[in-house]
């Protein structure tokens, strides 16, 4: 079950999701691979990845897909392009 994601949180789970699709390619797994591997559905993975919107999903979901990917959780999550703060700053030019 998905549930609207609360502001705060937005940049995080799409974050995330940039994090899972990066190792995913870098794998050479389509989502359909990743989605057997992790015993999801395609659809969610799409959902999970998708760039421009922020998706919640289970913390097992999660635990599926950090395993079928050969990361522990805590990888995803430290595997941000860049930190909060650098994200929420402002170029002083």
């Amino acid at each position: 079950m998905r549930k609207n994601v609360a502001f705060k949180n937005h940049d995080r789970f799409v974050q995330l999701g940039i994090a899972i699709s990066s190792l995913r390619k870098v794998r050479g797994l389509s989502q359909e691979a990743l989605a057997e591997k992790a015993g999801i559905s395609r659809s969610l993975i799409s959902v999970i990845e998708s760039p421009n919107t922020a998706n919640s999903f289970s913390l097992e979901t999660l635990f599926d897909i950090a395993d079928a990917l050969g990361v522990s959780p805590a990888d995803l999550f430290t595997a941000s392009l860049f930190p909060d703060d650098i994200i929420h700053s402002t170029a002083n030019t």
